[in-house]
């Protein structure tokens, strides 16, 4: 295929990447695989599962790797900017758009209703990926134990992280068979296996796929320098205080435990940035998911979300020089993409050559496994922690015995929040509802409350 062909055909995929990774996988399948024959079916979940095994989200390095596959390096970054473009642009003029006008009625109805019905999306979450990582009694525990350490100790999410990797690492030797949960070769659901690998381009040989040293020290050498040079520059233009370098670094951190999928770090960028920055207020965080799940890329994106509140509302208080708030935002959003997605195309540049090392290793099989249980609860606590604050509009926090607590003042119920999302768990869990509908159907009913039940 030309790579006009294929710029075209990433275009599209990108487009059409509604509904999460499993939405946006299924997509790629349906187009590379079934359609186009670019890619076999043996040789997509082989890059599919490397891809399981990476910090940040899945469906756009999987992107970035066939990408990779089909036309070098170029194909790869074509793959992966395109995949990130559309979410980016929709998130920055919904965040323009929030930020600038939420005061008049009609914006704060239309994101009124989206916040109660992301609780919903958030549990649905909890439970498809419980299914998938809560095979055995252990892992049950891996999760509980993750859900209290974050949710009533404020454990660090990296720490978790490492923690769950170090434990099934030991694992895998001492009790493999409750630690080796997640098959990582298995196809994902809808998706059968080929018996002849098809007649795919890329199982031909592949000349550029050769691991060297050479390649390996290029490559660091390039990609580091792109996704650590703006900090860098801000650092040394701006000062290490600055609230550009604190936002490159909390990013940068971000995206380096990216493990399990977008749920599990939102609660650690939740409550670093509603608690210790102060870039958002709690409920904004909701707002912000709202708009990456209803529009195409990756959930991730909701980064770019928190970065441009947090610059808004310095440049308003007059810390940010001359920047009017929405230019200082907009930079934000470019910024904190920049320092989420760029580590995405060093991974896989980096390691897509050696991937056919990893088949059957049961050590990172393992590690993958608890990882994935502790991020189920760390999954629990941030729909706990959304639910409280949605539902609530005062929570208090007392602690005791080394503990936090979180207290709901019951006067402050919101029944109207409670209602819709009493309404969306009603149609995703009863009636199955798809996740665009129900939050459509939410915002719809946000927007009647608010402009017509509701007093100016």
């Amino acid at each position: 295929m030309s790579f006009r062909e294929a710029f075209w055909c990433w275009c599209r995929v990108a487009l059409l990447s509604f509904g999460g990774p499993a939405g946006q996988i299924a997509v790629m399948h349906r187009i590379l695989v079934d359609e186009k024959r670019w890619v076999s079916e043996n040789r997509f979940l082989h890059a599919l599962n490397y891809c399981m095994l990476l910090p940040g989200p899945e469906a756009q390095q999987l992107a970035i790797y066939i990408g990779w596959l089909l036309h070098r390096t170029w194909g790869g970054i074509v793959a992966g900017t395109l995949f990130v473009l559309p979410g980016f642009l929709s998130i920055l003029a919904l965040s323009i758009l929030y930020a600038g006008y939420k005061e008049l009625r009609f914006v704060d109805a239309l994101f009124y209703g989206l916040a109660p019905a992301v609780m919903a999306v958030v549990v649905e979450a909890v439970i498809r990926i419980g299914k998938r990582a809560l095979k055995n009694a252990a892992m049950f525990a891996v999760a509980g134990v993750a859900f209290a350490a974050i949710f009533f100790f404020e454990v660090p999410f990296p720490l978790l992280v490492l923690g769950a990797a170090l434990l099934g690492l030991a694992g895998a030797k001492v009790w493999p068979e409750r630690f080796l949960v997640i098959r990582l070769h298995a196809a994902p659901s809808g998706i059968a296996q080929d018996a002849d690998g098809g007649l795919a381009v890329s199982d031909y040989g592949l000349a550029h796929d050769a691991p060297t040293p050479a390649r390996t020290l290029g490559v660091l050498a390039v990609w580091l320098t792109l996704w650590l040079s703006p900090l860098a520059v801000l650092a040394a233009t701006q000062g290490w205080n600055s609230l550009w370098v604190q936002e490159g670094v909390f990013f940068i951190k971000a995206a380096v435990v990216t493990f399990g999928g977008a749920y599990a770090v939102l609660a650690y960028i939740a409550q670093q940035a509603v608690g210790t920055y102060g870039w958002l207020q709690p409920g904004e965080m909701l707002d912000g998911l709202g708009m990456a799940e209803t529009t195409p890329g990756p959930l991730i994106q909701v980064v770019q979300f928190v970065g441009f509140m947090g610059a808004y509302r310095a440049a308003e208080a007059g810390q940010l020089g001359e920047l009017t708030p929405m230019t200082a935002g907009a930079l934000a959003a470019v910024l904190t993409t920049w320092v989420t997605f760029t580590p995405c195309f060093l991974w896989i540049f980096l390691g897509a050559p050696y991937i056919e090392r990893l088949r059957g290793h049961k050590p990172l099989t393992a590690a993958l496994s608890t990882i994935t249980a502790a991020v189920v609860g760390v999954i629990l606590n941030l729909a706990v922690w959304f639910a409280l604050h949605t539902i609530f509009e005062q929570v208090d926090e007392s602690r005791t015995l080394g503990m936090r607590l979180l207290v709901p003042v019951w006067s402050t119920i919101d029944f109207a929040a409670l209602l819709i999302a009493a309404g969306a768990f009603i149609a995703m869990f009863i009636f199955r509802t798809g996740m665009i509908i129900t939050l459509a159907a939410a915002v719809a009913a946000g927007l009647v409350y608010r402009l017509g039940l509701t007093v100016p």
